[in-house]
């Protein structure tokens, strides 16, 4: 007789991974290499394998790169993100899968890939100016809210006692992914992380298009995801960032859902932690 249990997991991580990944073009999921950019069990490998802290801190992240102008335009130029973010974000974790789990030849192959991309990213401004996707200081703004982001869902909803030491190692884990792509400066400890933030605070601007984007990536649903849990996912994501982030994106607070979202997803995460047996 079947076991139920092990029925639901098995529909469980079929659902799961179907989110991440287009069957209809045979993509399967990265398989976890011992000869990898980093060690089974590092620090990046266990906050990366979270899905939850990932998905709302990877909601996080987005939010806060589109106030950056350059990270902004590039979207709106050379992206098709209107018709396809679901698209864009399997894109996204994918390559954070293969970079993180992969076998160190596949990371580096991905990470070229992204470098060629960029290469053609360019364009201008609203006021005349240029950018370039291949700009430093935009990269470092990316890889920033990406590596606090990820950091804060994984602390928030997994291990919220999580060593000060192991944090920087986190950071000096991702700061290799970092600069392979170009960024400067990359972090390598928590308090480096806070100072880059705060410095390149000073490069973002509110806009409309912002503000478009935004309400863009809280609405998407990928399929097959229940509308609650895309619901508490972006709530906690919407509640995870600084004050004055929300009031430029026009973005209220959560209040009365803030609690549920939380308790939620913590909900949530514990049943895929059961299911990928993590």
């Amino acid at each position: 007789m079947a076991d139920p249990f092990e029925s639901l997991r098995l529909k469980l991580v079929d659902q799961v991974r179907g989110v991440f990944h287009d069957a209809s073009k045979g993509q399967t999921p990265s398989p976890p290499s011992d000869e990898a950019l980093f060690e089974r069990d590092s620090p990046i490998r266990q906050v990366h394998a979270d899905i939850v802290g990932m998905m709302t801190g990877g909601v996080r992240a987005l939010l806060l790169q589109m106030l950056h102008p350059h990270a902004l335009q590039g979207v709106l130029d050379h992206s098709n993100f209107r018709e396809d973010m679901h698209g864009r974000l399997r894109r996204t974790a994918r390559f954070i899968a293969v970079t993180t789990f992969g076998h160190r030849d596949e990371a580096m192959k991905a990470i070229d890939r992204v470098n060629r991309i960029h290469a053609h990213v360019g364009g201008t401004l609203p006021d005349g100016s240029r950018y370039e996707a291949t700009n430093p200081r935009t990269l470092a703004w990316v890889h920033v809210t990406e590596a606090q982001s990820f950091l804060a869902g994984y602390i928030r909803h997994v291990r919220p006692g999580m060593p000060a030491a192991e944090q920087d190692e986190y950071y000096r884990q991702f700061a290799v992914i970092a600069r392979a792509l170009g960024a400067d400066p990359v972090p390598e400890t928590r308090a480096e992380a806070d100072r880059i933030f705060r410095m390149l605070r000073h490069d973002l601007a509110t806009s409309p298009e912002a503000r478009e984007v935004a309400q863009l990536v809280l609405g998407q649903r990928p399929p097959g995801t229940p509308l609650a849990v895309q619901t508490m996912i972006t709530a906690d994501a919407v509640a995870m960032l600084p004050d004055w982030a929300r009031t430029m994106l026009s973005l209220q607070r959560p209040m009365l859902t803030a609690l549920p979202a939380r308790a939620a997803t913590w909900g949530v995460g514990r049943t895929l932690r059961w299911a990928f047996r993590q």
